[in-house]
């Protein structure tokens, strides 16, 4: 018998007779937290801008104050229709000319001003990272608190791709110099609006 074969005999050997649940793990939420607050804070930390809005064309016109000149916008909401529809995209790398990314976030997270997003909400994935800049939507009724109430909000059997994301893509790597948008998107909105359902 190889030492291999020992130690795995002595753990079965010497496993409890009765199976032992796993440790409850906290979820540290504090009561009466305003997490939409505590979201708007976080997410302009990491360089996001957020915005109450009423309607969709609110949102739209908040949009072309800020980015006047964009031309190609791409939506993955029917919510917001786009110039170039995700319907019509058999490749993804259709998606680099792509101003302005319109993107339905499943949940978003106070604790760190971000969302998560899926295949399903991103409908090609290459949306998120190709578009110049992002306006997401965001109900604020689906705010989690924080990363251990998000992980318990995702349905993992829902999708095979998820990501959280946080503020425009920035990096500091080189001199210390702040650079936002040198990976992906150069500037990230949230849109507080209630989904139509």
């Amino acid at each position: 018998m190889s030492s291999l074969e020992e130690l795995l005999a002595a753990i079965r050997q010497n496993l409890p007779a009765q199976k032992v649940d796993y440790p409850e793990i906290p979820t540290y939420e504090k009561q009466g937290a305003n997490l939409k607050d505590k979201f708007i804070v976080n997410l302009g930390l990491s360089g996001g801008e957020s915005y109450d809005v009423g309607s969709i064309d609110e949102a739209k016109e908040i949009m072309q104050q800020k980015l006047p000149d964009t031309r190609v916008t791409c939506s993955a909401t029917s919510e917001w229709e786009g110039s170039k529809s995700i319907h019509d995209i058999a490749h993804p790398r259709e998606l680099e000319d792509v101003d302005l990314g319109i993107i339905r976030a499943e949940f978003g997270v106070a604790e760190m001003g971000m969302i998560w997003l899926t295949e399903n909400s991103l409908q090609v994935n290459s949306l998120g990272f190709l578009s110049q800049h992002l306006a997401i939507l965001l109900d604020p009724d689906l705010i989690t608190e924080n990363m251990h109430t998000a992980y318990r909000k995702i349905d993992f059997q829902a999708s095979t791709y998820g990501c959280f994301v946080m503020g425009p893509s920035a990096t500091a790597d080189i001199g210390a110099y702040l650079v936002r948008g040198a990976q992906g998107a150069r500037s990230l909105t949230v849109f507080f609006l209630k989904q139509q359902i």
